[in-house]
């Protein structure tokens, strides 16, 4: 399972551990004379946030400025009661806030392409990475064995027309946000932005990350994650319940409201980067999963078919995507596949939606063999990848391609 974590916790365990600058911050139940001196301590004025894991925060109007005790107490009783993008907060607090003239986006995540953890900059902090223009970003590729070194860090902020004359200080951050990240078994970590003041000192500003719950690193003495408020759908219900009937085999799903592209992925970390790659190519992934583990038949066929029931009629792109397997019988997963897909087509009608297929691993020959045939004779249009294409390619392919469609409602209206 993957732990997640956001600001507050941030700055209260991880920053101070690794000697990360972060701005000040209260927690909702300060008290009206506690909020009054920092609010004067800080300078006047201070951001009401909800903790609450959903992006995008901004946008959605749930970040409040506020230059009064008053005006702050009002704001956090709103934050913490409102709905953000759909997901409930825990609660709401006030930060401070950082004066800035630079405002900078990072982010460490995995990628199977470098077959590693790539640390990505960008100049253009705050706003959604997706937007960026690639020559506005860099992207380094980090050896575990050796980790993130000054040069490396220094070099990148420089492409990318950072100040020369602070780059130093900011390179040393940088060194300390990797360190945290591979210290504590995380799998994903954004801090966006990183707030540079005038005098070039650099302030954490935001972030979210996310742990393997299995990796023994983030089991971390002294620390405490919060317990999020329950926002899930009926078939993020069902497939907890299912993924906790067996522990051989994964069955991890996170509803994303998307509507394209129906992804069964497998591969944990490279999972998440299949599913950062469909949001930021349009593709609008329904979920993101993560379906490895060597899952037997059985509890494959149950997973597929659970996917199949809630979301394969509003599909428009079946994508069944992963990197390559070290010890899942990729036979085993596709038939598996293959039948609930079948049955499926059996009880609700034919099909028309295209198939998009990447993997590599041990029997996967026989395994793409048995999808060609299970999709002939189903006539469903697919496409098949190897081992040799990068997921990253797979997933960008799948994307394009579902964004070329002729519409679910127009191809309705000319057959009628």
């Amino acid at each position: 399972m993957t732990r997640k974590i956001t600001e507050p916790t941030f700055n209260q365990f991880f920053a101070p551990r690794y000697k990360i600058p972060v701005p000040r911050l209260l927690t909702g139940d300060s008290g009206l004379s506690e909020i009054k001196r920092s609010l004067e301590a800080w300078g006047g004025e201070g951001l009401v946030k909800p903790d609450v894991l959903a992006g995008k925060r901004g946008k959605a109007g749930s970040i409040r400025a506020v230059g009064s005790a008053q005006a702050a107490v009002k704001e956090l009783n709103r934050t913490a009661g409102m709905e953000v993008n759909g997901i409930i907060p825990r609660g709401a607090y006030l930060v401070e806030k950082i004066p800035a003239k630079w405002e900078v986006f990072t982010a460490i995540t995995y990628s199977t392409a470098h077959l590693g953890p790539v640390l990505t900059l960008s100049l253009e902090g705050g706003i959604d990475i997706e937007q960026v223009s690639r020559n506005k970003q860099v992207s380094i590729p980090i050896d575990i064995f050796e980790g993130l070194d000054a040069y490396q860090a220094s070099e990148a902020l420089l492409n990318l027309g950072y100040p020369q004359k602070l780059i130093s200080s900011f390179s040393r951050v940088l060194i300390a946000f990797w360190d945290m990240f591979i210290s504590t078994g995380m799998e994903t970590a954004e801090i966006n932005p990183w707030r540079i003041t005038p005098d070039g000192k650099p302030y954490a500003c935001d972030f979210k990350g996310s742990f393997d719950e299995s990796n023994y690193k983030c089991r971390i003495p002294g620390i405490t994650y919060p317990e999020y408020p329950s926002n899930t759908t009926d078939f993020e219900d069902e497939m907890q319940e299912w993924d906790a009937a067996s522990h051989q085999g994964q069955a991890h799903v996170s509803d994303l409201g998307g509507s394209k592209i129906l992804p069964l992925l497998f591969g944990g970390g490279a999972s998440t980067i299949i599913t950062e790659i469909l949001h930021a190519s349009g593709g609008d992934p329904v979920f993101l999963s993560d379906f490895g583990g060597n899952p037997p038949y059985e509890r494959m066929y149950g997973t597929a078919k659970r996917c199949f029931d809630y979301h394969l009629g509003h599909a428009e792109l079946l994508l069944i995507l992963g990197g390559k397997a070290n010890n899942t019988f990729v036979d085993v997963t596709f038939q598996a596949i293959a039948d609930a897909l079948s049955d499926y087509c059996r009880e609700h009608g034919p099909l028309t939606i295209p198939v998009v297929i990447g993997r590599g691993g041990p029997k996967l020959v026989k395994g793409f063999l048995v999808m060609r045939q299970t999709l002939e004779q189903l006539h469903l249009p697919y496409v098949i990848f190897g081992p040799d294409t990068p997921v990253t390619m797979a997933a960008e392919y799948a994307a394009r391609l579902v964004n070329a469609l002729p519409k679910k409602q127009e191809e309705q209206e000319h057959v009628s």
